[in-house]
């Protein structure tokens, strides 16, 4: 990657890092392709997320990695040629790549950040251990250094979506499962389905970075997430199905 490039991407990344503010959380719309995501710029959004679900259900895929990287990196080339903002990814569990090409292909397609989950779908959808989710963390760390972009990594636990082990204490050992991919080099941390007010703010307090969330963008308010310390919010697959049930309501006058 050129130097040219390579400043281009490392200024997009200091921009997108900017925007995660515990308190005052920076929007990033979750969008799937070229259409939606000038949707969302044209709006008035300074930088965006794509979402896997979405990306998935666009293509005729599930989610879950069942498309493969490149067919990932090719709807995200899409996106980041269509707009002239950061541009972060969710990367589910890493597809299976080894972190020098998984961060060659994002830097290459024109990405600045991307989500890592623990939940490793090619391995029967165990959960990784806090370690191995740290040390992958560090090692896909290094390798964007070693490529000289800071991308933005958004480290996610599927604790709460997966219910796992006990109620009583899974917002701590969420804090002390992220904390430990904090401490290896992420940027932001995302305690998926977590939803519960008390346990949010008990999490966004406890953790040494900011915190990202997953709503739905017509029901949820923004200002209250904000008194709950979040720091970046972001709509997951919700737009799209929102979008989509106004458009079955549009389509069925015409039936």
């Amino acid at each position: 990657m050129g130097n040219a490039r390579s400043d281009v991407l490392g200024a997009k990344a200091q921009a997108l890092l900017a925007l995660h503010r515990p308190g005052d959380p920076g929007v990033l719309p979750t969008v799937w392709d070229a259409w939606s995501a000038r949707l969302a710029v044209d709006a008035g959004f300074a930088a965006l997320t794509v979402g896997s679900h979405p990306v998935a259900d666009s293509i005729g895929k599930e989610d879950g990695e069942n498309m493969t990287f490149d067919d990932l990196l090719t709807r995200v080339r899409q996106i980041a040629e269509a707009v002239d903002v950061p541009v972060s990814v969710d990367v589910e569990s890493g597809y299976g790549e080894p972190p020098d090409r998984l961060i060659e292909g994002l830097l290459d397609a024109g990405v600045v950040g991307f989500n890592l989950e623990d939940t490793v779908h090619k391995e029967n959808k165990r959960l990784r251990t806090a370690a191995e989710h740290a040390e992958l963390v560090g090692r896909l760390r290094a390798a964007a250094d070693a490529a000289g972009v800071h991308m933005v990594i958004n480290a996610r636990t599927d604790m709460f979506l997966r219910n796992d082990g006990d109620d009583a204490d899974r917002v701590e050992r969420a804090i002390a499962r992220l904390s430990e991919a904090a401490a290896a080099g992420a940027d932001s941390l995302f305690p998926a389905g977590l939803r519960d007010p008390e346990g949010l703010a008990r999490f966004t307090s406890a953790v040494p970075l900011p915190v990202s969330v997953t709503v739905s963008p017509d029901d949820t308010d923004k200002a209250e997430l904000a008194a709950l310390g979040v720091g970046r919010i972001t709509f997951g697959p919700f737009l799209q199905w929102t979008l989509g049930a106004q458009a079955k309501e549009i389509l069925a006058r015409w039936i």
